[in-house]
C-alpha cells in the first residue's frame, strides 16, 4: 500500500491558506460594524449642522462636534488599515500575460504625472527600447509600482526628481526607481519590508510588504538601497520567458496563413 506524505512546503502552504482565510474573515467582520459606526457618526454630525450660534448650548455642541469628528477620522483610518491588511493577506491569483514592461510603465507614469506635478516632482524616464517581453498580471503589478511611486513622492517633501529606468538583465529585465529624497539609515532600511512598520504618520506599514508579495508572485525580486542624504533606489527584477521557437524552418518553401 502506497502512503503519500505531504511535503513541508505543501503543508506550510495549506497552513498559510487557512490562516489567510481566517484573518480575512476576521477583518471583514470588523469592517462591517466599523462601517455602521462611521455612518452613524456622519448622521450625528448632520444633526449638529445649522445649530444657532446664540444658543446657550453652543459650547456643548461645539465640543460634541469635535468629538464626533475624531471618531469619524479614526473610522476612516481603521477602514484604510483593514483594506491594506486584506490586500496583504489575500492570496494572489495572478493572470499572467505576455506584455511590454515599457508600455505598462509609460501608461502608469502618464496616469501618475498630475500627482507628481502637484508635488513638484520631476519624472525622468530611461526606458530601454530593446527590452524583452515579460509576463505580467497588469492590475496587481501596476498596484505595486504605483505604491512605490507614491512612497517616493511622499519622501520628496519639498520636490525633487524620480528616475525610472528599465534595462535587460540576465534572463530577465530590471525596473529601477531612483529618488533624490532624504534616504534612510541602516536601521530603517532593515525594517522596510516588515509588516506594519512605517515611518509615516498614519501609515499602515503594509504597502512595501504587499508590493514585495506581488513582485515575488511574478517570479521576481525587489531590493531597496538607501543612505541618508543620498536618496533611495528600488530595483525590481522580473524573469523574461524564453522566446518561442519559430513555427517552421526557413527555406522549406512552405507558408501558413
Amino acid at each position: 500500500m502506497e502512503i503519500l506524505v505531504e511535503s513541508e512546503p505543501a503543508r506550510a502552504a495549506d497552513v498559510y491558506a487557512e490562516l489567510a482565510a481566517l484573518v480575512g474573515a476576521l477583518a471583514h467582520e470588523i469592517r462591517n460594524p466599523l462601517s455602521t459606526i462611521k455612518l452613524n457618526m456622519d448622521l450625528l454630525a448632520e444633526d449638529f449642522e445649522g445649530t444657532d450660534p446664540a444658543s446657550p448650548t453652543k459650547q456643548r455642541d461645539r465640543r460634541a462636534r469635535a468629538k464626533i469628528e475624531v471618531v469619524r477620522q479614526e473610522c476612516d483610518r481603521l477602514q484604510k488599515l483593514l483594506g491594506d491588511f486584506l490586500d496583504f493577506a489575500r492570496q494572489e491569483s495572478l493572470h499572467l500575460e505576455p506584455g511590454s514592461l515599457n508600455t505598462e510603465i509609460e501608461q502608469l507614469l502618464d496616469f501618475f504625472a498630475p500627482r507628481a506635478a502637484e508635488a513638484q516632482v520631476e519624472i525622468v524616464r530611461y526606458l530601454d527600447p530593446e527590452l524583452p517581453m515579460v509576463r505580467l498580471d497588469r492590475d496587481s503589478f501596476r498596484s505595486a509600482v504605483l505604491n512605490l511611486l507614491i512612497n517616493a513622492v511622499q519622501a520628496l517633501e519639498t520636490g525633487g526628481q524620480i528616475v525610472i529606468r528599465t534595462r535587460p538583465a540576465g534572463l530577465g529585465v530590471v525596473l529601477e526607481l531612483i529618488d533624490t529624497g532624504p534616504g534612510m539609515d541602516e536601521e530603517t532600511l532593515a525594517k522596510v519590508f516588515r509588516a506594519f512598520y512605517s515611518t509615516k504618520q498614519g501609515g499602515s506599514g503594509l504597502g512595501l510588504p504587499t508590493a514585495r508579495k506581488i513582485i515575488e508572485a511574478h517570479g521576481g525580486t525587489i531590493d531597496i538601497e538607501s543612505a541618508p542624504r543620498r536618496g533611495t533606489r528600488v530595483t525590481i527584477w522580473l524573469p523574461a520567458p524564453p522566446r518561442l521557437p519559430p513555427t517552421e524552418k526557413a527555406g522549406t518553401g512552405t507558408a501558413r496563413d
